[in-house]
């Protein structure tokens, strides 16, 4: 088990590099989703601004906040581009379509 200490320092520690992927997708579509980060839904529950660092250090300087769906599926977005309500559904439709999909 990782504790809250040792999970920021490995967020501080990570290399911008590493989130490259994600800061190209927030910048053209102003969300991504738990598929395109490396980090799961335990980082942002405990160390969200350590994350905002990370991003800044990426070159990402806009704001950023995190959604989840039903602890199924999370995202991250920009609020100046997104609303809340707006990024839960499309989570919303998202989970269903995928669960449509296995269905079939």
């Amino acid at each position: 088990m990782v504790n809250v200490e040792q999970l920021k320092y490995s967020v501080n520690r990570m290399n911008p590099d590493v989130v490259s992927e994600a800061v190209l997708e927030l910048r053209l579509d102003g969300l991504v989703t738990e598929g395109k980060t490396p980090f799961n839904k335990l980082h942002f529950n405990t160390c969200f601004a350590e994350i905002e660092a990370l991003f800044q250090r990426a070159g990402y300087h806009r704001p950023l906040d995190v959604v989840g769906y039903e602890g199924l599926l999370y995202a991250l977005y920009d609020p100046t581009r997104w609303e809340a309500v707006q990024v839960l559904r499309w989570l919303k439709e998202f989970t269903d379509a995928a669960r449509v999909a296995q269905a079939r």
